[in-house]
């Protein structure tokens, strides 16, 4: 594996921190907002192409391969600035790039190339786990198409969206699920903020009877679980380097501040216990940066990463807690309030292990991978 980055993909890392830089003062001002993004932001990516990040060309994408997408990831994580981009440039995107049709592809991938038009997935459910069997809600066949009846939470940017695309229940095989575009503004659909750990914008979305068409399943039958499955495997790369990029940032805010802040007449960080936990934090970023590049690396080189991607998203999302654990350790009681930027990772941290596939399901998938 070659570690080195090309001069594109540096130039790439710094176009996307400027753009950050200049947003990140939105980063407080979304929390807990309605729409949860702002609009000149999500336009910059838009107009760097980063909308269309990884999907084909014929569909106005911009073809980067999966290790293009970690350096784009890393400064989003390092800014922590919020948009819909995930959720919609890369899952919806990847599912529709994967399995749609050609009438859903040339609708959908150029406006969601372009910025102009948000999806996102609505997938987890109350009480349910990540796995193929935590999918319940039903979609139940009617002569023209199918009935979706049940709830999904945890949706991110759903007021924004202009499609939610929903895994449902087809049959009594665990993977028997199908995956639908449904309007969020159709009969029988409710859309509800939820309060959540890092102050993103993620709603509980109930489904009540809500009609689809046959024309909107996303593939085949039954294959809606292997499509998910596929572009999660890409999606957990990108939240492990997204995980990466806040840890390297609120270790740097950190060490700084062990520089700046005296006790008995010296900095604190030259006390063995704060230095150790600062040297501890470096090493780990390192092991879940290394572990992250091989994944993408991996999967751009047509290789099988589907047991490296769960173990990047587990180890990185794991460092970036302990991390930004450490950091409100040695800020002390300031590192929670509101004007202390320590609290703004450790909240997101906790928030990427619990989302895009819990740490249970990465251990599940790992571990089957080494004793299957």
């Amino acid at each position: 594996m070659d570690l080195a980055f090309t001069d594109e993909q540096d130039m790439l890392r710094d176009a996307v921190r400027g753009l950050c830089d200049d947003a990140i003062d939105s980063v407080r001002a979304l929390e807990d907002d309605p729409v949860g993004y702002d609009d000149g932001f999500w336009q910059g990516l838009a107009a760097m192409g980063l909308t269309g990040l990884m999907l084909p060309g014929d569909v106005g994408g911009s073809e980067m391969g999966l290790l293009d997408a970690v350096v784009v990831y890393e400064e989003l994580g390092r800014s922590l600035v919020p948009s819909p981009h995930f959720a919609s440039s890369v899952v919806a995107a990847g599912i529709l790039d994967a399995a749609g049709s050609d009438d859903q592809r040339s609708t959908w991938l150029p406006r969601i190339a372009s910025g102009e038009a948000v999806l996102t997935l609505a997938w987890l459910e109350p009480d349910n786990g990540s796995g193929p069997t935590g999918v319940r809600l039903p979609a139940e066949a009617t002569g023209d198409g199918f009935v979706l009846t049940g709830a999904k939470r945890h949706v991110p940017f759903a007021s924004s969206a202009e499609r939610l695309v929903v895994p449902a229940r087809t049959g009594d095989d665990p993977e028997a699920v199908d995956l639908f575009l449904v309007d969020p503004t159709a009969d029988g659909v409710t859309l509800t903020l939820q309060r959540t750990v890092a102050g993103d914008t993620q709603y509980r979305i109930d489904l009540d009877g809500v009609r689809v068409s046959a024309t909107d399943r996303i593939g085949d039958a039954g294959t809606g679980w292997a499509t998910l499955s596929a572009v999660l495997s890409d999606a957990m790369v990108l939240v492990a380097a997204q995980a990466v990029g806040a840890a390297e940032a609120t270790h740097a805010l950190t060490t700084q501040y062990a520089k700046e802040r005296h006790q008995f007449d010296k900095p604190i960080g030259s006390f063995q216990s704060i230095s150790h936990y600062l040297a501890d934090g470096v090493t780990a970023i390192d092991g879940a940066r290394t572990l992250v590049h091989r994944a993408a690396w991996t999967r751009d080189e047509g290789r099988d990463a589907s047991t490296l991607a769960p173990m990047a998203k587990l180890f990185a999302t794991q460092t970036c807690r302990d991390v930004t654990g450490v950091a409100i350790q040695v800020h002390g009681g300031m590192g929670f309030t509101v004007e202390c930027d320590a609290q703004l990772y450790f909240r997101r941290a906790k928030s990427w292990q619990l989302n895009w596939v819990d740490d249970t399901r990465l251990e599940e998938l790992i571990a089957a991978a080494i004793l299957d």
